[in-house]
């Protein structure tokens, strides 16, 4: 079971580790942290945390092998990952979310929007845990439901990954969500994966929509 209101950092800058912990402490969040890939996939997996901040580069074992790991992983495979790295570049990004990442966070940062993405994660975890996010949506004769872990197409089931399955999943419930606050998105996942596209063809635009969708919480 995760430890409750627990943040792990695996980060190998020291400068950037203090600093995540001093306002993660701040906010009441315990932190455990650890400089290294191999140590910190071993530490989570044996005590799942309430969130993960993972870097990219570190020695060891790589942030994105890291990720691999827990997302394979039945223990660690729906922990929260928000990675903070350097690597800034569009392609760096969807590479991240599609390895399973559910945020992505760039230096320098401010601490402070940091710290309001790591809630942001934890409320959304919260809301799926709690059945408020649909079980089960269609539209344009695709239907993606979550206690069966399937997807299918005018009755025909897609082969989608695990990965390829949280993603489509989470941005049609994001769509519906920006709908209900009445909020127009700036483009549908179910109907662009209805005509055909593969599921990782969704990510090309997900920066786009996640600017979209922080200027309506801002409203």
């Amino acid at each position: 079971m995760p430890k409750t209101n627990t943040i792990a950092v695996i980060e190998d800058e020291p400068d950037i580790l203090e600093v995540l912990t001093y306002n993660l402490k701040r906010e009441g969040y315990d932190v455990v942290a650890y400089d290294n890939g191999t140590d910190g996939l071993a530490a989570v997996e044996a005590h799942p945390p309430t969130l993960i901040l993972l870097d990219l580069m570190l020695p060891g074992m790589d942030g994105l092998d890291v990720c691999r790991h827990l997302r394979s992983n039945d223990v660690t495979r729906d922990t929260p990952i928000i990675m903070v790295t350097a690597k800034g570049e569009e392609s760096d990004i969807v590479l991240g979310l599609g390895l399973g990442a559910d945020d992505y966070v760039t230096k320098p940062f401010s601490p402070r929007e940091l710290i309001a993405r790591v809630k942001a994660v934890l409320r959304r975890r919260a809301s799926a845990e709690h059945g408020n996010a649909p079980r089960r949506i269609q539209a344009h004769g695709l239907s993606i439901d979550a206690d069966r872990y399937q997807v299918t197409q005018n009755g025909d089931v897609i082969s989608l990954t695990a990965t390829e399955f949280r993603l489509l999943y989470h941005l049609a419930s994001c769509h519906l969500q920006l709908r209900s606050a009445g909020f127009v998105p700036m483009f549908d996942p179910l109907c662009t994966i209805g005509v055909g596209n593969r599921p990782g063809d969704l990510l090309k635009p997900l920066p786009a929509l996640l600017t979209q969708g922080a200027e309506c919480l801002r409203r």
